[in-house]
């Protein structure tokens, strides 16, 4: 049986002192000793011996909210995420040439265009006659051509949805932007991608997350989605197949144009979400869209005349079947934005009490009133954070400040205000919506600003603690996916999920934390990634 020592740098346990040590021994890909002392008693001729030279040794990361085959399906086709600003996009969308009709993809970021909403217009001169369904960063709205729109049946006189909007023009012709549930009036005309590209789209998303350095992960919706299918049988045909190398926890979709008649289904889909590294026992249910397109639900109306925003699904229908839920044993994991959409969720969740060890999770936590701050840990609601949005970019100094105003824009990402009541604080990306590498968004949650940037830091008086931020991408994450008995910490006995990275975080001063690279990632003692 392979046995491994790690020797020769820091080891951050992450356990509940958050401990340090200087050595690690793993065999049959369990952490079979701990410390040098300990380390050194076992070694033997057969120990393969690696010197980490001052780098640090981890738990691997735990990804709490994150889209891996969206994001994969996304790097295979027209893909945005790296474009520099509105012209860079459209020329990548100009040299893309799909095999089929339509142009597929998305990436980009609504904060590169005025009021984050490009136009059909410019679309159509680089796409032509071929249709075009374009995901924006934040998968809250897509970019559509003429085509796409003619195609679908969308014109001036077509109706806004219940849950979404059609952006329209002076005229009141569609500009080329729908808004949430508005995407979903383009879903019977968009081509079916196979259950192959499925497939390869979660295993390019695994192998990116693992040179991430992110080991398991909570895919935050296991259903169907903006057009994309249902995801559940490709996890289950990965994990069949011996596919899956990470470790995985799904959410099952809540569809908010139902009710309460769909949980009998979920109960069904719970029940064949049991692989060997996948299985699905958490409901999402998305209560808000985003603050950006004016859709996040807020419990006063945006400056400007934009309303209050979006309650997806209705807070007495919340009230109802949130309990239900958790009555049957469902995990519940929220989307909420804004401050209201917080409120229903936190309100909910308190008639929620059924004595079961569930560990319900927010995500995203935008915008949230301070009064509402400790009611996570007196309800033992788990706060899930996106540290990568909680800085001066444009979409927050051009799309979001200035909509909701000085005093409630200072109530955005509280980080440490949370932490300080005791909430527990788990991470994740959201990725494709954000990037996937931990260690920049631990740099932002440090920093309160990009890397390699002079930005003035976002309301740095919510900064975290370089321990408290790897704390909620290990330990955390664990924690409120209910797989802490066997990862999230470097423990003997637990899995040997570990991460090392080409320096060490701890003696760098906080503006280089960003600069950390993952060297290796190991998953149940075998290396998945090395760099």
């Amino acid at each position: 049986m392979r046995e491994v020592a790690f020797k020769g740098g820091p080891v951050a346990t992450m356990d509940a002192a958050r401990s340090f040590t200087d050595a690690v021994t793993v065999r049959g890909g369990r952490v079979a000793a701990v410390g040098d002392a300990a380390v050194r008693a076992r070694l033997n001729p057969s120990t393969e011996v690696i010197d980490l030279g001052g780098r640090l040794l981890l738990p691997g990361f735990h990804d709490a909210h994150v889209h891996p085959v969206y994001g994969g399906i996304e790097r295979l086709r027209c893909d945005l995420t790296e474009c520099l600003d509105a012209t860079d996009c459209l020329r990548l969308i100009a040299e893309f040439r799909p095999d089929a009709g339509w142009v597929l993809g998305g990436g980009w970021d609504m904060g590169q265009f005025p009021h984050g909403t490009p136009d059909r217009a410019a679309l159509d001169a680089v796409t032509g006659d071929r249709p075009a369904y374009l995901l924006n960063r934040d998968h809250h709205g897509a970019w559509v051509n003429s085509a796409a729109l003619r195609l679908a049946g969308i014109d001036r006189d077509t109706p806004d949805p219940p849950d979404g909007r059609i952006e329209r023009d002076t005229a009141g012709e569609p500009a080329g932007i729908l808004h949430e549930g508005a995407t979903r009036m383009v879903e019977h005309v968009l081509p079916p991608a196979s259950a192959q590209e499925y497939l390869a789209g979660l295993l390019e998303g695994q192998r990116y997350l693992h040179s991430c350095g992110v080991t398991s992960w909570h895919d935050a919706i296991i259903g169907p989605y903006l057009g994309y299918d249902d995801t559940l049988e490709t996890y289950l045909t990965a994990d069949r197949q011996s596919l899956l190398t990470g470790k995985v926890r799904g959410a099952l979709w809540w569809d908010r144009a139902r009710g309460r008649e769909q949980i009998e289904e979920l109960r069904h889909r719970r029940s064949r979400a049991r692989g060997r590294r996948f299985r699905a026992d958490a409901v999402k249910i998305m209560q808000d869209g985003v603050c950006e397109n004016f859709t996040a639900a807020l419990q006063l109306p945006y400056l400007g005349n934009h309303g209050r925003g979006m309650s997806f699904v209705d807070p007495d229908v919340l009230s109802a079947v949130v309990p239900e839920l958790a009555a049957d044993g469902f995990q519940l994991h929220f989307h909420a934005i804004g401050d209201q959409a917080v409120r229903d969720v936190l309100d909910a969740l308190a008639a929620a009490t059924t004595g079961r060890d569930l560990r319900h999770q927010i995500a995203h936590v935008q915008v949230v009133h301070p009064s509402d701050v400790p009611r996570f840990h007196e309800l033992g609601v788990t706060a899930t954070i996106q540290p990568r949005w909680a800085v001066n970019d444009a979409a927050m100094t051009e799309l979001t400040v200035p909509h909701l105003g000085h005093r409630r824009a200072g109530w955005q990402y509280p980080f440490r205000s949370l932490r300080a009541a005791g909430a527990v604080l788990a991470a994740g990306s959201d990725w494709p919506v954000s990037d996937a590498d931990p260690m920049q968004a631990v740099h932002v949650a440090v920093n309160r600003r990009e890397p390699d940037t002079d930005d003035a830091p976002f309301l740095p008086e919510q900064a975290l603690d370089l321990v408290d931020a790897l704390a909620a991408y290990t330990a955390g994450s664990a924690w409120v996916n209910h797989v802490d008995g066997d990862t999230g910490t470097v423990e003997v006995g637990k899995a040997a999920d570990l991460v090392v990275l080409d320096r060490d975080p701890f003696s760098l001063p906080p503006e280089e934390i960003g600069q950390c690279r993952v060297d290796l990632t190991m998953v149940d003692g075998v290396v998945v990634h090395e760099r």
